[in-house]
C-alpha cells in the first residue's frame, strides 16, 4: 500500500493518509456537511471523533483511513476497521463524499481503496483472524436513494434492517413501575465495569453481535459526551438486572435544530426478562430526558429482534422515522 499521495486524473482530487493531528477538525466539519445534506443526525465534534477514531487492534488511523483533498480542502474520506463476529470477520467500510463532489467517481474510488486496504490487512496481520469467512460490511439509509443505488452498483447486498424510531416527549408517558425487589441507583465510577459487562452479556444473543475488547470499554467511558446521570440501571442486590444508557449530544442538537435525547442501549439480562424491567426503565428514561429539556426521544432497533423490542417501543409511542440497511459483500484475501 503506497503511503505517498496519488492523484485522481479524472477529478483532480488527491488521496492521502489521514493525519489525526492535522485533519480532525476538517474531517469533523466535512462529515457534518455530508450528514446534514443527507438528513442524518450525526455531527461529530473534534473531541468525539478523536476518541472514536483513536488507535485500536481493529483500526490503525494512518493505515486504515484516507482523506480526499481538493486543493487544501478535505472533500471526502474512507475509513476501514474490522470486527470479529459470529458468522464472519466483518471489515467495515465507511465513506463520506461532500455533496459538492458527488457523481464524479470519488465514492467509487474511496470504496475501492477501502476494499483493497481490507484485503491487505488480512495479509499483513492487522486485519484480524482469517479462520472464518471474510466480508466487507457497511450500512446506508434507505431514505438516501443515491447511497442505496451506489451500494447495489458496488455489489453490496442488504442482509438486515434497523429502524430509527422517535417519540415526542410532550406526550404522556405510560406508567410502568419496576418489579418488586429491584431498584434504580445513581451510577458511580465503581459500577462502570459491572454495567458494561451486563450490557455486553444481554446483547450476546442478538444478531451480528461483535466480540468486544478492552479498547471498547476504555473508549466508551472516554466519550466526551457521556453523562451517566442520565442512565437508568436496575439492580437486584449486587446484580445488574437491566439498563438503559441514555445520551444527549448538544452539538448534534444544535446542528439539527432538534432537542433530542437518545436511548442508546436498552438491555435486560436473561434471568430478569419478561418481567417489565425494560418498560420500567424506558418510562424512567423518557421522564429524565423530558426533564432535561428534550423535545423528543430517539432509539434504534433491529427489525427482527427476537425479544419483541420493536413492539415494546411502539407501545411507548415510538414510531419509525428512518430505515438503516446493513450491507455485506464477501471477499477473498
Amino acid at each position: 500500500m503506497k503511503a505517498s499521495t496519488t492523484r485522481d486524473v479524472i477529478t483532480d482530487i488527491d488521496l492521502r493518509p489521514f493525519d489525526p493531528d492535522r485533519d480532525l477538525p476538517a474531517v469533523a466539519e466535512m462529515i457534518g456537511d455530508v450528514n446534514g445534506h443527507d438528513g442524518i443526525h450525526w455531527f461529530p465534534t473534534v473531541e468525539s471523533l478523536r476518541n472514536e477514531w483513536s488507535p485500536s487492534a481493529m483500526h490503525h488511523p494512518h493505515l486504515d483511513t484516507q482523506v480526499a483533498v481538493r486543493g487544501d480542502r478535505i472533500v471526502g474520506a474512507v475509513r476501514h476497521s474490522w470486527r470479529e463476529r459470529e458468522a464472519a470477520i466483518a471489515h467495515r467500510l465507511e465513506i463520506w463524499v461532500h455533496p459538492s463532489e458527488r457523481r464524479r467517481g470519488l465514492g467509487r474510488r474511496l470504496l475501492e481503496w477501502g476494499e483493497a486496504r481490507a484485503r491487505a490487512s488480512t495479509n499483513d496481520g492487522t486485519g484480524g483472524p482469517t479462520n472464518r469467512p471474510l466480508t466487507y460490511a457497511g450500512n446506508t439509509s434507505r431514505e438516501t436513494p443515491a447511497g442505496v443505488a451506489f451500494a447495489e452498483a458496488m455489489g453490496y447486498k442488504p442482509i438486515r434492517y434497523h429502524f430509527e424510531m422517535r417519540r415526542p416527549l410532550d406526550e404522556p408517558i405510560p406508567d410502568a413501575p419496576l418489579p418488586d425487589g429491584l431498584e434504580v441507583r445513581p451510577v458511580l465510577a465503581e459500577h462502570h465495569r459491572r454495567i458494561w459487562d451486563a450490557d455486553e452479556e444481554a446483547f450476546r444473543d442478538h444478531w451480528d453481535h461483535a466480540v468486544v475488547t478492552e479498547d471498547d470499554f476504555v473508549k466508551f467511558f472516554a466519550d466526551p459526551d457521556i453523562d451517566t446521570s442520565l442512565w437508568q440501571v436496575a439492580w437486584d442486590g449486587d446484580e445488574v438486572a437491566g439498563l438503559v444508557i441514555n445520551g444527549i449530544y448538544p452539538h448534534e442538537n444544535e446542528r439539527s435544530g432538534i432537542k433530542a435525547g437518545w436511548l442508546d442501549s436498552v438491555a435486560t439480562r436473561r434471568p430478569w426478562r419478561r418481567r417489565g424491567v425494560a418498560g420500567a426503565l424506558i418510562a424512567r428514561s423518557l421522564a429524565v430526558l423530558r426533564d432535561r429539556g428534550m423535545d423528543e426521544a430517539v432509539l434504534g432497533v433491529d427489525t427482527e429482534n427476537p425479544s419483541g423490542a420493536l413492539g415494546l417501543y411502539e407501545s411507548f409511542g415510538f414510531r419509525q422515522k428512518r430505515t438503516w440497511m446493513f450491507l455485506r459483500k464477501p471477499f477473498e484475501a
